[in-house]
């Protein structure tokens, strides 16, 4: 083979292997929305990279703003989820200090913001104790009623803590000395430097907190303020009436595992019907996912499941009674949760072999029927009405992928 022969395999090669670190760096942006030179020294150069192509794509399919710093890659993304599901999901995909950690209550919610606030005034290093005490006088402010902290337990101080590793995580604090298991036992302190830059795209809103507090009035509600701070910018033109529809339904794919056509307002519908070949089709080839096609709605469908804190199908005991669980409701159609729990009880039984000891206890399966409703529910397959064991659950169109079938087999004519 000639050397003219061989350049466009060359060529084709490099082309392939730039697409890949492309997708890479989409994914893991996805995943978590800030790279660092430090942490994710491989990643954050690729992303420095193929900076303007992301910026770009990003700007063009969902209307996010990847910020790319020296130091940092943040991509600022903006989304509330709207209908039944998508809240659902929402609800069952809490923060995390760290992988493995008790999820995020609204105190901590409440600590995180309280933190960052105090950050944004602090000096360039700080201390976990100086941090903590500034915090509870921030939640003296007028303003604040209803929120009391005085982090003197030590469930508090625990609270407090997984806000700091959630900062540690994405850069906005570096740890210098010290650590925070110390503070927790009320024995010891920590030393961070507050890196800056990290720290002031921390906030990704649409509009501006102040601009938005001004127009919404006196006491707002928690969903007008958030509704407020993503809402849009209006659209003068059918140009740009069509790009907010693609950003919306973008969006919408990427954040949501599944979503379904009866829950969208009739303009997202009709663009989603009509353009799902095409934006599917883009999406997938940028980050890799797999278009499902139905029906009843659309999915992107990870293969590697990494762009999920929550995988079905999953190991151990939890993974096996969700999945069995599924089945039957994808089969038998709406059940109340007195009757799941009845049928994990025998499962129990039946897979007592496989499933650990503790599973046949009594009461246990209240907790097993729990956490996989929990997680079908957080994966848009089912939804939950009611509370307790009367509660209905109902199948999702969804949950059908995970139905099975007996096996037919047929006879191989002889030649």
């Amino acid at each position: 083979m000639s050397r003219v022969d061989l350049a466009p395999n060359i060529s084709g090669a490099l082309n392939a292997r730039e697409a890949e670190g492309r997708t890479r760096v989409l994914r893991a942006l996805l995943v978590r929305p800030v790279l660092r030179a430090q942490a994710d020294g491989e990643l954050f150069r690729l992303a420095r990279r193929h900076a303007d192509t992301l910026r770009g794509w990003f700007d063009r399919e969902t209307g996010w703003r990847l910020v790319v710093e020296s130091q940092t890659v943040r991509l600022l993304t903006s989304y509330v989820p709207q209908g039944p599901t998508a809240i659902a999901v929402a609800g069952r995909h809490p923060a995390r200090g760290r992988r493995g950690d008790p999820p995020f209550t609204r105190r901590r919610y409440v600590l995180l913001c309280l933190a960052l606030a105090v950050l944004e005034r602090s000096d360039p290093q700080i201390s976990l104790g100086r941090l903590a005490e500034d915090v509870v006088l921030a939640a003296r402010q007028p303003g604040m009623d209803g929120v009391v902290f005085t982090l003197s337990g030590r469930e508090e101080r625990s609270d407090l803590v997984a806000a700091i590793r959630l900062l540690l995580g994405h850069g906005v604090l570096v740890r210098v000395a010290g650590d925070e298991e110390s503070y927790v036992s009320a024995g010891g302190d920590a030393l961070y430097d507050v890196d800056r830059r990290v720290l002031a795209t921390m906030l990704s809103t649409t509009h501006g907190p102040g601009l938005v507090g001004a127009a919404l009035g006196p006491a707002p509600s928690i969903g007008q303020v958030e509704e407020a701070l993503h809402e849009p910018p209006p659209a003068y033109t059918d140009e740009e009436s069509t790009r907010r529809l693609r950003h919306a339904v973008s969006r919408r794919l990427l954040c949501d595992p599944v979503v379904y056509y009866d829950e969208l307002p009739d303009d997202e519908r009709s663009y989603l019907v009509g353009q799902r070949v095409q934006l599917t089709r883009r999406l997938a080839e940028a980050t890799g996912l797999i278009p499902e096609l139905r029906a009843e709605g659309v999915a992107l469908v990870d293969p590697d499941d990494q762009l999920t804190d929550v995988r079905m199908p999953e190991q151990g005991t939890g993974g096996h009674a969700t999945l069995l669980l599924a089945e039957q409701l994808a089969t038998s159609g709406a059940t109340d949760v007195a009757t799941l729990r009845l049928r994990v009880r025998r499962l129990a039984k039946d897979h007592a072999a496989f499933w650990r000891k503790t599973a046949q206890e009594p009461g246990a399966e209240n907790a097993i029927v729990t956490d996989a409703l929990d997680r079908l529910a957080g994966l848009g397959l089912v939804r939950i009405v009611g509370d307790g064991p009367d509660a209905v659950v109902h199948p999702l169109p969804a949950l059908q992928r995970f139905t099975m079938t007996a096996p037919t087999i047929t006879n191989r004519r002889a030649r």
